[in-house]
């Protein structure tokens, strides 16, 4: 038969499933097309770039059969298979019914993608297109037999493809054309393997896909949450487990680079690191839900990573715990709908963010309330910490939002490292760790009258972004979550009133603070962006605890109708286009989807 090459482009990017291995994910598209893959890394050269460019850039798609010069049909159903992240595809053809089942086993060798094909009704043609593109997209691997199984290979990297079907190539790409019948199935899988070694195993798909949902089953089972809004918390934990890459305890923002926060626009940042904030809330939320162990892995990742250094901390580090994440532009790839440039690495490694102090702080002193066995070195870490505070707390910095204009003195900022010195203070007083106790007394107090004598606007009634200015800032919202003030100070209610008012858009989401529109602006770049999503859970958060509970309620039920329909949500929600943006799926989304859920929980407001 003629063929001709595929017609692909990538989907919305709500479109995507999430499935992964703890080591690293691939997002699977609607009509059964992995875009994006790296291998065997999170952070790691995609082997799969579809999603930031064209078919020429890498891509794997598995479903019925169509007309080369045609959109392939999307899926009529899909849905995870239970609480895992086993992905089921269903298609209904005219033909009958086939069903795909996506997912990547827990591993501790190569990393494995597999995908069963299963005949439902009739007898439905299927088609594998496989391209694969190492390096983002931008090199061809020479693809050859090795006995009955397929390998692609170029420098370090070898991809082994695996199926019972049969395969033949055609204009750089490997193709499978085949008829499935009720019973039937058939197993696809791409294993990973440095180039040098020898092959991986051969692929057990039936046992893996057993081994899989035994694993995410007994994962599961540990959730402590069993609320109104469990199914939402439950697939959000999922997700946050997917983002940690289990050898380290490292925790990833999201699992992507360059998602552009405005389409089109040159908002798109590598995600595939761990942010110190991030992987601190994250904790957060999974030691409020009694996940005990990855609190542990965490806190030894952090230790390892920050070392004997913590003067020198940065804000993010690799997923091992590396420092170096130099900022690249790809310039051979288009960027998703064509938002420029790619980027991979990123350069804010270096900027002086105060607030991760606390963030830091505030985590190990959960873990410590939780019960989580006590650690010599975290606790002289947190001292170690305060100390650098005490001469750094009243500096100008880049902020939670890692702006790229000027350095301020950012109100949120400074309200964390108040948070960091509180909760060292605690600990001390708890006798776990020793410390100038009166000293660090006078600290807190000296950092709270700052922030409220500079960084208060009594005309308004509200706090600001950073002290002088104008601006509202929609981290502001933590001030009454952080116990920096009560929820019922009249400068609380008078800051959350102040950020609805002037930081809600039309269908009442939050934005993170003003943007400039075509101009540089407070953030020192071009463009808007869309409504936070974090941000929108924390007003939802401040809500509740001022007691306008009604109200908190339905806006975080407006928040979950935004998740796509596997329960997954983006960075932002741009209002205009009405569909989600960002990197996807993103932990700072997810955090605080599960502290509302809890909060509006424990407080009785939720519906039925």
């Amino acid at each position: 038969m003629a063929v001709r090459l595929e017609l692909h482009v990538a989907g919305r990017i709500e479109d995507y499933a999430l499935i992964g291995d703890m080591q690293t994910a691939a997002l699977v598209c609607r009509d059964g097309t992995v875009d994006w893959l790296c291998l065997p890394r999170f952070d790691s050269h995609a082997i799969f770039a579809g999603l930031l460019g064209t078919e020429e850039h890498g891509f794997w798609r598995l479903g019925p059969a169509h007309a080369a010069d045609s959109q392939p049909p999307t899926a009529a159903r899909r849905t995870y298979r239970g609480d895992s992240l086993i992905l089921e595809s269903e298609w209904d053809t005219p033909r009958g019914t086939v069903r795909v089942t996506d997912f990547m086993p827990p591993r501790d060798g190569a990393p494995q993608l597999i995908r069963i094909v299963e005949g439902v009704t009739g007898r439905v043609p299927m088609r594998s297109v496989l391209r694969m593109r190492f390096s983002y997209g931008r090199v061809v691997p020479w693809v050859h037999k090795h006995d009955s199984r397929t390998v692609a290979v170029a420098g370090p990297d070898s991809v082994w493809f695996d199926t019972s079907a049969e395969t033949y190539g055609k204009s750089l790409t490997t193709y499978a054309d085949f008829t499935v019948a009720p019973g039937d199935r058939i197993a696809f899988t791409i294993s990973w393997q440095p180039s040098h070694k020898e092959p991986p195993p051969l692929p057990e798909p039936e046992q893996s896909l057993e081994a899989t949902e035994e694993f995410w089953r007994d994962w599961v089972e540990h959730c402590t949450y069993h609320g109104p809004y469990r199914e939402a918390v439950v697939r959000s934990l999922i997700t946050l487990k997917a983002l940690t890459y289990a050898p380290t305890g490292g925790i990833v923002a999201a699992p992507t680079t360059s998602l552009p926060e405005d389409i089109g626009g040159v908002r798109n940042w590598d995600y595939r690191y761990t942010w110190l904030r991030d992987a601190a809330i994250t904790l957060s939320s999974l030691l409020r839900t009694g996940y005990r162990e990855e609190a542990r892995a965490w806190r030894e990742w952090l230790l390892r990573a920050v070392a004997g250094d913590p003067e020198n901390l940065q804000i993010m580090y690799g997923i091992a715990g590396e420092r170096e994440l130099g900022e690249a532009e790809l310039d051979w790839l288009p960027g998703y709908e064509n938002s420029a440039p790619v980027r991979v690495g990123n350069g804010a490694a270096h900027q002086l963010q105060l607030d991760v102090y606390g963030e830091v702080t505030e985590a190990l002193h959960l873990a410590h309330m939780t019960g989580l066995a006590r650690n010599d070195y975290a606790s002289l870490l947190q001292l170690k910490l305060i100390r650098y505070l005490e001469d750094h707390w009243d500096e100008p910095d880049e902020g939670i939002w890692e702006v790229r204009g000027p350095r301020r003195h950012f109100v949120h900022s400074k309200v964390m490292a108040w948070v960091a010195v509180d909760r060292t203070i605690k600990l001390i007083e708890s006798g776990d760790a020793d410390g100038p106790l009166e000293r660090w007394k006078e600290l807190r107090d000296d950092i709270h009258r700052d922030v409220c004598e500079r960084g208060y606007d009594k005309e308004r009634n509200t706090f600001t972004q950073s002290y002088g200015s104008q601006e509202l800032d929609a981290s502001l919202l933590l001030i009454p979550q952080m116990g920096f003030l009560p929820p019922d100070d009249k400068r609380v209610i008078g800051t959350i009133e102040a950020i609805q008012r002037e930081l809600s858009t039309s269908d009442g989401f939050i934005l993170r603070y003003p943007t400039s529109g075509g101009d540089e602006g407070v953030d020192g770049l071009p463009g808007d962006e869309g409504a936070f999503l974090a941000c929108s859970f924390w007003m939802a958060d401040d809500l509740a605890m001022i007691g306008r509970v009604d109200e908190a309620r339905k806006l975080f039920e407006k928040l979950l109708a935004l998740r796509n329909d596997l329960g997954l949500l983006a960075e932002e929600w741009d209002p205009r286009l009405k569909r989600q943006v960002g990197n996807f799926p993103q932990a700072f989304s997810h955090v605080p989807l599960i502290d509302t859920a809890l909060r509006l929980t424990a407080s009785g407001a939720y519906g039925g």
